[in-house]
């Protein structure tokens, strides 16, 4: 008997850490939605990818609740259901004191970290509540921000920390409804995000260092992991990060 594709959508997927983990998937035979607000870089993903064909591009913008309920109907209309969602999309502000961050930079980053991971969160339960058979997998992009914070971070660390609340809320409030959901913590990998490590950034003492990054196909292949469980079993927090970036004890 053949098994049918599991479906999954991966929320900024263009670039970096989104586009590790929709390439990991599509590599493992996943149907794979591939979202964000531009459209371009989601296409140039699944011509990279070893199955296009099994991919499908659509522009969205997840703090937006129009947008994000578009995003998850069109996947079922074109895919059956849904097993599995990667919260990945996410923004950071400058680094800068946060007496000097303007309300617009902080409502950015809370719109698209915090308010754009519970959105998709809430679609993907009426899904996953719907469909047969019931239930599926939710991973979120916690980073390791989630945890310890770098100097001028506030948005991001804030956010970041909430994103841990919907995870162990969620996780529970899934329970009777098959849903799995788990959280993965990533420190310093060689995206786009993250090229400024290697120049040298401001530590915790106040210091400018160069900090080791590792390379982004190893969370593509730690999320494969994750969603490859079946879902009587969750990996609740994941922490993956460059071995001597300076984040235990006190760097």
């Amino acid at each position: 008997m053949s098994v049918s594709p599991k479906v999954a959508i991966v929320t900024g997927a263009g670039t970096g850490v989104g586009k590790a983990a929709a390439l990991a998937l599509l590599g493992a035979g996943y149907r794979v939605v591939l979202a964000g607000r531009r459209l371009e870089p989601l296409q140039q993903v699944l011509a990279e990818s070893a199955a296009p064909a099994s991919g499908l591009a659509l522009s969205a913008d997840v703090s937006d609740p129009g947008s994000v309920e578009q995003l998850f109907a069109t996947t079922v209309a074109s895919f059956g259901r849904l097993d599995l969602l990667f919260n990945n999309a996410g923004v950071s502000a400058p680094g800068i004191p946060l007496e000097d961050l303007s309300f617009e930079q902080w409502k950015n980053v809370v719109d698209i970290n915090l308010t754009g991971v519970f959105l998709c969160i809430q679609q993907a339960f009426r899904v996953m509540k719907a469909q047969t058979p019931k239930g599926g997998r939710i991973i979120n992009n916690g980073s390791i921000s989630a945890t310890t914070p770098r100097p001028n971070s506030i948005p991001y660390t804030a956010t970041k920390h909430g994103v841990s609340g919907l995870t162990k809320t969620a996780s529970l409030d899934g329970r009777k409804h098959n849903i799995a959901v788990g959280q993965i913590d990533i420190g310093n990998a060689a995206t786009e995000m993250a090229a400024r490590m290697a120049k040298g950034v401001i530590q915790a003492n106040g210091e400018i260092a160069v900090e080791p990054l590792m390379d982004v196909n190893i969370v593509g292949q730690s999320v494969l992991y994750m969603a490859s469980l079946p879902l009587e079993a969750n990996v609740m927090f994941h922490t993956v990060m460059a071995t001597k970036m300076p984040f235990a004890g006190r760097g």
